[in-house]
């Protein structure tokens, strides 16, 4: 199977509201040139040191998601053409991402993670320090960013119930975010608060089930690592 058959076999089979981020993390540019000559416009790395090279290499009119974990130090180098960041995992890289997105003159997007998976060693935060987020003065003065919505991992497990509950979860935080956000709850910065990025290759169509909206696939487009 090539990238472009596989790419379109995915998409032919996504509902509308759905988003498809190509995971290219580790591929080289003449596999993301032929996924960009099938039509795909979004592609996600997890380090920015790639993902500043092939966006110096690349057509202009890509979107480039961070998926990745962001170390605080590594966020002004993909501060002036990041599209979305994935992984805002605590205050402290917000203020920092807000911080570079100002010297870029721009209003950098930003998914919040949260912690739904039973592994310690995912990244993310939990409801309490979600809610210490939302409600710090801190959140409610920054100008350069916009929080589009939410991302989660599920635990790598064969067990399928299990990863339904953990999406689930994610999907009943986000809903409850959106109740206070209707309430006028929440900063402004939260005024397109639309996202749920959840599901991956091999996890994605019980994603949707469960209310995604964004999904991150590789090496169903890709082929294996």
């Amino acid at each position: 199977m090539s990238i472009v058959s596989n790419l379109n076999t995915i998409k032919a089979n996504l509902p509308e509201h759905v988003t498809l981020v190509a995971v290219s993390k580790t591929k080289p540019v003449p596999d993301l040139m032929e996924a960009y000559e099938a039509g795909q416009r979004i592609f996600g790395e997890n380090k920015i040191q790639e993902m500043a090279d092939k966006y110096e290499e690349m057509p202009k009119d890509i979107q480039w998601h961070m998926i990745g974990h962001v170390q605080t130090n590594k966020v002004k180098f993909m501060a002036p053409f990041v599209s979305l960041i994935h992984g805002v995992d605590s205050l402290k890289l917000l203020q920092e991402i807000n911080k570079q997105a100002l010297k870029s003159n721009r209003i950098i997007d930003c998914l919040l993670q949260i912690h739904i998976a039973e592994e310690e060693t995912k990244f993310g935060l939990d409801e309490n320090e979600l809610d210490e987020l939302l409600l710090s003065s801190e959140f409610k003065k920054m100008k350069n960013i916009r929080i589009l919505g939410l991302m989660g991992m599920a635990t790598f497990t064969e067990n399928q119930n299990q990863i339904k509950k953990e999406f689930t979860h994610l999907k009943s935080i986000f809903d409850s975010i959106q109740q206070r956000k209707d309430a006028q709850q929440c900063a402004s910065t939260m005024d397109d608060f639309s996202t749920i990025s959840m599901g991956m290759s091999g996890d994605y169509q019980l994603a949707i089930e469960c209310g995604s909206t964004m999904i991150r696939i590789g090496s169903s487009i890709f082929g294996g690592r």
